[in-house]
Formats: structure tokens, C-alpha cells, sequence
């Protein structure tokens, strides 16, 4: 029987990291959009659009592996992310290889600024890697790297609640440490 419960945990798992999945292809804001491309891609809206769905799903991947409750959650939502780049309608085909590669390229380079604890405060970390991937300015330019650490921030925000909405919250009893929960044997 613990055979049968564990494969329906591990099931249960995976159907929350592809909701979750589904849930990090929100669409970026027609605002957003348009300020990454006017700052960043000189006017190329697809690649800003692109930068930011990455962002977002990179960010999405990396607070599961970080936040979630069950060590299984960050590897299944990481599966899960990938698998949907094959169905994604906005990607051709014939390019899914190449929206994976540009993507873990992104999820690599965002992964060591958020397990960095050294430099800049992790907004002004974040935004420059943006900017940085959308060909704009970066440095010292604190409007336009103020702008896209706005944007990380809230999409670290978002993807955190989706997590948290889909996947649970840990509850605690107050009158115990959670130190007192852990079974030593």
C-alpha cells in the first residue's frame, strides 16, 4: 500500500506543477512590453515579450525549487516548464530547441543572482540581467535598471503567490518549533 500512495503523491505533484507551469504563460502587460522594447530591444516587441515570459518562467522555476513544501516540487515544475515550451503556440516548432536553450540560459544566469547574497540589492541584480538579455542598458543607469528590478520584484511576487495558492502553505502548530517536527530516527 505505501507503493500505490506514493505514486498517487508523486502524481498529485506533478498535476500542480503543470497548473503551476500554465500559470507562469501569463502573458507579460502590454506596458511592460512596450518599455522593455522602447529601453532595451530598440523596438523589437517580440524580443522584449520573449525576455520577459523567460523571466517569469525562470523566476517561476526557481522559487518552486527554493519555496516549495515538497523536495519533489522544484524538479517537477522545472519538467513541466520545459515540457510546455513544446506546445507553446507562440513558438514555431521547428524553434522549440532553441526557446529551451534561450531559456535555461536565462534560468541559469537568474539562479546565481538569486542564490548571490553579495553586490547590489537583488532588484538592481535581476533588472540588469534583464536588460542584459534584452540588449539594453545596464550599470548605472538607475531609472531603466530601477524599472526592470519593478518588474522582476512583482514577477518574484506573483510567481510566489501562484506557488503558494497552488502547491499550499506550511501551517504550523504556534506552541511548537518547527525544529520539534522533525522526526530524528
Amino acid at each position: 500500500m505505501p507503493f500505490f500512495r506514493a505514486q498517487a503523491a508523486l502524481r498529485a505533484v506533478e498535476r500542480r506543477a503543470t497548473e503551476f507551469a500554465e500559470a507562469l504563460r501569463e502573458e507579460p502587460t502590454p506596458s511592460d512590453i512596450e518599455w522593455l522594447a522602447t529601453t532595451a530591444t530598440k523596438g523589437d516587441t517580440d524580443h522584449a515579450t520573449w525576455e520577459l515570459r523567460y523571466a517569469r518562467r525562470a523566476l517561476g522555476v526557481l522559487v518552486a525549487q527554493r519555496d516549495a513544501l515538497d523536495d519533489r516540487t522544484g524538479a517537477a515544475v522545472a519538467h513541466a516548464v520545459t515540457d510546455a515550451f513544446a506546445t507553446d503556440r507562440a513558438i514555431d516548432p521547428k524553434m522549440v530547441d532553441v526557446a529551451v536553450g534561450q531559456f535555461n540560459a536565462r534560468l541559469s544566469a537568474y539562479r546565481d543572482i538569486l542564490q548571490s547574497r553579495t553586490g547590489a540589492p537583488l532588484s538592481v541584480r535581476l533588472g540588469q540581467m534583464l536588460l542584459a538579455f534584452a540588449g539594453g542598458p545596464i550599470g548605472r543607469n538607475q531609472t531603466e535598471v530601477g524599472r526592470a528590478g519593478e518588474i522582476m520584484d512583482r514577477y518574484l511576487a506573483e510567481v510566489g503567490a501562484g506557488l503558494r495558492r497552488i502547491f499550499g502553505t506550511a501551517s504550523l502548530p504556534e506552541d511548537l518549533p518547527p525544529s520539534a517536527l522533525v522526526d530524528r530516527h
